[in-house]
């Protein structure tokens, strides 16, 4: 019996760990285009790489297949004259709408057609992006096309993540790492030009629980939670402390 408890109990310590979260800062003037370019790159016709290369996901063990959950809160602006275009939180800004990448795919990643300010990412593996061809574009512009419950974007393909919650603001969207992801950036939408953008926003990424660890969940001897296997700890021990009280 005590055998099944504490494999109940490791299972869910490993299970714990698989969903560690990071939390990192995007600045408004990451630009997803420059996502695995060296310094001195360019893209949006006038940004370079270091300067507004965006925000690497440092530190993520991204596993091919497995979900990612995201939670962001801040404010940001495409306009240099401190929010006087509307400072907008992770989603975008409704009242300006959906735009493109103003210069189409770039160094080899994807056109995008997203709210302007939102939160965006795009996987990419071990080799520069512009070594190879852009993949099709995606089209978050309506609210319905960012209503999803999970996104599976390929690599160099940026998705719109915004606050990482349905439109119900309860559910939160998963995102799976694509075959031969290494790396992960976060930036913001814009047409051109991130240089003057304002503000930054806070985004914790979550890694989801792994599948295999799922499977060994199901497998698992009952009881299945840390929970249950520390209140039956603890009773064994009184109970093995109150059998040799009495036998002295």
């Amino acid at each position: 019996m005590l055998a099944r408890i504490v494999s109940a109990a490791l299972i869910f310590s490993g299970l714990t760990a698989a969903s560690g979260a990071v939390t990192f800062t995007v600045s408004s003037t990451s630009d997803p285009w420059l996502a695995g370019m060296p310094a001195g790159a360019t893209a949006s016709l006038v940004d370079v790489g270091s300067g507004q290369s965006p925000t690497q996901a440092a530190g993520m063990a991204l596993r091919p297949g497995n979900a990612l959950r995201f939670s962001a809160t801040g404010m940001t602006d495409h306009c240099s004259n401190g929010g006087g275009c509307g400072l907008a939180g992770p989603d975008g800004d409704s009242t300006e709408g959906s735009f493109r990448h103003a210069t189409g795919a770039e160094n080899g990643i994807a056109d995008l057609f997203a709210p302007i300010d939102s939160l965006i990412g795009v996987f990419l593996d071990a080799t520069q992006p512009d070594l190879g061809a852009a993949p099709d574009a995606l089209d978050f512009s309506t609210l319905a096309a960012r209503d999803f419950a999970s996104l599976s974007p390929l690599l160099k393909q940026p998705f719109f993540i915004g606050d990482g919650f349905r439109n119900d603001g309860v559910t939160r969207q998963s995102f799976i790492v694509p075959e031969g992801a290494t790396r992960l950036y976060l930036g913001t939408m814009d047409g051109y030009e991130w240089e003057n953008n304002t503000g930054t926003l806070s985004v914790t990424v979550m890694q989801a629980l792994e599948a295999r660890a799922l499977r060994a969940q199901a497998q698992a001897p009952e009881p299945g939670t840390l929970a249950l296997a520390l209140a039956s700890l603890i009773c064994i021990r009184f109970f093995r402390r109150s059998r040799l009280s009495a036998e002295h």
